[in-house]
């Protein structure tokens, strides 16, 4: 601990500015002189002194954030009410790196209240309560620090969140806090307290920006390899919490899906834009590795044709992970016979330069797939018009077919381009693309600034096989589970919505062209198992979604905020359903590791036509 130093127990003036865009303005009463922090944070989400100057708010610091937007320190009142639903913590926002208070320090604090929202207000998230414009005195320096609160199975409820307040536009920010009652009530109680976490295990792996994801609830939907499954609206996974730190970045542990933070987790509770409720650790317990091994599927027999697809994560000409996915398309997946590739880049990567054709993409990953010992692949796909197709700007992301010509081949009907709708037609009795490959309605509204799906006809042993790439519409938009609304607008479905109507209706002209006619319907669907998306895509029994013939706690291919989670599908049509030895298999080879070389996890189906 620092030794005490006179400049400290002066006062000091430290200038912070909230955005205007992030913050709530509200009625607040008209004296607020000498406040307690519990009497600020109230028992609702925001704060009754919203807005309004406070004076001597007295507590001990806790941490210290000396990175990052959002710099200041948290201080806790070591004196608790008798109100669990009153927070005994609060953060102060210095803008810069504090200066001049330390860890144990008993400070008083004059400011401004504020309702800070990471994101601003129209990403609908919760509010922090903060001081602003702060002007700190240290009193005393060598303090305990308050002992933590323990947040663990027996004192997170199995509720989730309450429905929001109809009249208030479904928000939640006017209730009052039942944290016995609701997991996102209990972890507002302690929003800025000292809290702790023990022997934790991960559900989320270190990502890019030095967090990771645990869960507190260590039989809560779990699934073999250490994971919680997201399995539908309705049931939440209130155990899940995400863990940063108040250390260096270097010291942060790589952590895998599984493994165990062994020991004391414990900080400040924090709510940030991109995964809620926080603990921003000042001490972390210890890596305790589960040796999370990647999955290999099965090889295919001779006479099942072997059907993959595979997000490679905005795969362009300068990426360092060729080798890898090459790697992992031969190993991990046993070189499918068709391989449905999303988010190709064209050879320029994200630079906005105009360029659309991909060939360049394409052709190194299929080098580096021969001298991994792979077949050498051939390829079909439709180059996008120009910043269409939406993704990262310049890239031109597009879907792209890999077949195995020793195994399979692709049937070539001229016309196909970035405008021309692929359609369905009859030749000899059965059903037939139009152009192939080609794009599906690609002038319709549903398809702006989104993929297109991409058609192909392929032949395996004398049988033809419609395959349809899709990258349907993000998810980004949406209201963040943690919302102040609930429950939660997902926008974004709309769109998804309009493209699977779509879809499906394609599907079914190749099937009232030809009853028997087998199509899978591939990639990145961005929406799960359970969601309507996946509903209108199979309806009137057109499609069948494959990941459904997995047990439950096996159905994911990404994890997201501690979720794991369906993004990816493979559907197929009756007749495929029907298929001997029809099988499945999501292959977890990126979405629970630490150095992933894309964020989903590729699918196999495999299958006799």
């Amino acid at each position: 601990m620092p030794s005490k130093s006179s400049a400290r127990l002066a006062a000091l003036t430290v200038a912070a500015v909230c955005s205007a865009a992030s913050a709530i303005a509200l009625t607040t009463p008209a004296h607020a002189d000498s406040l307690r922090i519990h009497d600020i944070q109230g028992s609702t989400r925001i704060s009754p002194y919203a807005g309004k100057q406070v004076t001597d708010v007295t507590g001990i610091v806790t941490g210290l954030r000396t990175y990052g937007s959002s710099r200041g320190f948290w201080i806790q009142d070591p004196n608790a009410d008798a109100d669990p639903a009153t927070s005994e913590g609060v953060f102060v926002f210095t803008s810069s790196t504090p200066k001049g208070v330390a860890v144990g320090d008993l400070v008083s604090v004059s400011g401004t209240v504020s309702e800070y929202v990471p994101g601003g207000t129209s990403s609908g998230n919760q509010a922090l309560t903060e001081i602003t414009k702060p002007v700190i005195t240290v009193v005393s320096s060598g303090n305990a620090v308050p002992a933590a609160t323990v947040i663990d199975a027996k004192s997170v409820p199995s509720a989730y969140v309450p429905a929001g307040d109809s009249t208030a536009g479904n928000s939640i920010n006017g209730l009052p806090l039942q944290p016995s009652q609701y997991a996102l009530d209990l972890y507002e109680s302690l929003e800025g307290m000292n809290v702790q976490v023990s022997d934790t295990r991960v559900i989320g792996a270190t990502d890019p920006y030095t967090e990771l994801w645990v869960t507190v609830k260590p039989w809560e939907n779990r699934n073999r390899r250490g994971g919680t499954v997201y399995g539908s609206y309705e049931s939440q996974n209130t155990g899940r919490l995400q863990i940063q730190s108040l250390g260096a970045t270097a010291d942060f542990p790589k952590a895998n899906v599984g493994d165990t933070l062994a020991g004391t987790t414990a900080g400040p509770l924090d709510y940030n834009q991109f995964g809620g409720y926080t603990l921003v650790a000042s001490k972390l317990g210890t890596l305790e590795s589960a040796e999370l091994k990647r999955e290999t599927t099965e090889k295919q027999r001779n006479g099942e044709l072997a059907v993959a697809t595979y997000n490679v994560e905005n795969l362009d000409p300068s990426d360092a992970t060729f080798d890898a996915h090459a790697a992992a398309i031969v190993n991990n997946l046993q070189s499918p016979d068709i391989v449905s590739l999303e988010e190709i880049q064209d050879n320029t990567g994200a630079k906005n330069d105009g360029v659309v054709a991909a060939d360049q993409t394409v052709q190194k990953l299929i080098d580096a797939i021969a001298a991994a010992g792979g077949p050498t692949y051939d390829w079909r796909s439709v180059d996008p018009a120009n910043n269409t197709d939406g993704g990262e700007p310049g890239g031109n992301i597009r879907q792209v077919f890999l077949f195995n010509p020793e195994r399979v081949s692709f049937t070539d009907r001229a016309g196909g381009d970035a405008t021309t709708a692929v359609g369905v037609t009859e030749i000899d009795d059965k059903a037939a693309l139009t152009v192939s490959p080609g794009r599906i309605d690609p002038a319709n509204a549903a398809f702006a600034s989104s993929r297109k799906p991409l058609a192909g006809e392929f032949v395996f042993r004398g049988r033809t096989v419609f395959v349809i790439a899709n990258h349907f519409n993000s998810k980004g938009g949406d209201q963040g589970l943690t919302s102040q609304y609930q429950p939660v607008a997902r926008s974004s479905e709309t769109q998804r919505h309009q493209q699977a109507t779509l879809v499906n209706s394609f599907v079914k002209d190749i099937l009232d062209t030809q009853k028997n006619a087998r199509v899978i319907t591939l990639g990145d669907i961005n929406d799960f198992e359970f969601s309507e998306t996946t509903k209108i895509l199979e309806s009137d029994g057109a499609l069948w979604s494959a990941v459904k013939s997995l047990p439950k706690s096996e159905r994911y291919s990404y994890v997201y905020q501690g979720n794991a989670q369906v993004l990816d599908q493979i559907l197929v049509s009756p007749s495929i359903r029907r298929a001997c030895d029809l099988e499945f298999d999501s292959v977890h080879v990126n979405a629970e590791f630490n150095d992933q070389i894309s964020d989903h996890d590729p699918q196999v189906l495999r299958f006799r036509p």
